[in-house]
């Protein structure tokens, strides 16, 4: 359904980390393996790193010497009875590499080399990469330390590294019998890839055009007379992407699915609840200045069916597309511009 190339593309929009993203080229890379992928892209950007400064922090230290630095830490000195020995128990601040950020990139490095399917030729680089990193400590790995990462202006590449080791380690699988690790194919995971379509497309509409101003709208419910209770019971209705303009409004719902179209009895149909759902938005909507007779786009990746077609549900047009993810990525952009009238 889509290279992993376009798929290294996809992300980078998703995470709006294009310009650190071209710091790494994978256009000469020739695996099919993610695990391959993001190798890659960690060598290249730890090496970015190395050439720039790797980033250092100061790290609080105590440590028994006999050279005073920073603070005494009294009791400790008077429990180990240091004083006697012409020592002291020493509190104080010193830069050091063993910052939580390199911490996470150490450890997914380590993870990674672990991975069976791996190439040997990059294994070696990520081998290389921990012999150059051997002052740093791992760190168990959860969603809460990645929380906790504290960047500024002068060390920003390490966000996009970072969201890099994010995606590994929500795909780094490790069999608990043979201890074996190897990495989820999110590429058939359509759960994992639906989110990352649907930011790409927002933020490339961000990026790439200056027609529309783009956002996820929050839609209202159009209800009479309801109690407060009933209306907090109500659920949240939140549209992919929105393009809004003096001319023009769009919502654009995005959905990755492997078949575009559902098929009963050989009858190949629109996903029902798809329709419901843009229908919904677009129902809600009309009530809005501007917005009377907005149009929708359902938006699919390309699998085997290519479509583009038009129709109106309840005076809104409305139109249901196929995004070919396989081609060069010139294409892609050019389709996606052009879906909604700047090609």
């Amino acid at each position: 359904m889509i290279s992993i190339q376009n798929l290294y593309y996809l992300l980078c929009y998703a995470w709006d980390k294009l310009e650190e993203g071209e710091v790494v080229n994978v256009g000469a890379l020739e695996s099919t393996h993610l695990c391959d992928l993001f190798a890659k892209v960690l060598i290249e950007g730890v090496h970015h790193l190395i050439r720039r400064g790797f980033d250092r922090g100061y790290l609080a230290l105590i440590e028994e010497t006999t050279s005073l630095r920073g603070k005494i830490a009294f009791g400790p000195s008077l429990k180990r009875n240091t004083f006697q020995q012409g020592r002291a128990v020493c509190e104080f601040d010193e830069l050091q590499y063993d910052v939580l950020h390199n911490r996470i990139l150490k450890t997914t490095i380590e993870k990674l080399v672990r991975v069976k399917e791996l190439d040997r030729e990059l294994k070696g680089g990520l081998q290389d990469l921990l012999r150059w990193m051997s002052d740093i400590t791992p760190i168990p790995l959860t969603a809460q330390v990645f929380k906790r990462v504290q960047l500024h202006r002068n060390n920003r590449f390490y966000a996009f590294l970072l969201d890099v080791c994010g995606f590994v380690f929500h795909h780094h699988l490790v069999d608990e019998t043979s201890g074996t690790a190897r990495f989820r194919d999110s590429l058939r995971d359509e759960r994992a890839m639906r989110r990352v379509f649907e930011v790409f497309v927002r933020n490339f509409f961000k990026r790439e055009q200056t027609v529309f101003t783009v956002n996820a709208k929050k839609v209202k419910w159009l209800v009479g007379q309801a109690d407060e209770a009933a209306l907090q019971l109500l659920p949240e209705m939140m549209t992919d992407v929105t393009l809004e303009s003096s001319a023009r409004n769009i919502v654009v719902e995005c959905k990755y699915y492997r078949k575009t179209l559902q098929e009963k009895n050989g009858v190949k149909k629109f996903h029902s609840t798809h329709l419901y759902q843009l229908l919904a938005y677009l129902r809600n909507l009309e009530s809005v200045a501007g917005w009377e007779r907005c149009e929708g786009i359902l938006l699919y990746p390309l699998v085997n069916e290519r479509l583009n077609l038009s129709f109106e549900l309840e005076n809104h047009p409305v139109r249901v597309v196929t995004l070919d993810l396989n081609q060069d990525w010139q294409g892609i952009r050019q389709d996606l511009l052009r879906m909604v009238g700047l090609g």
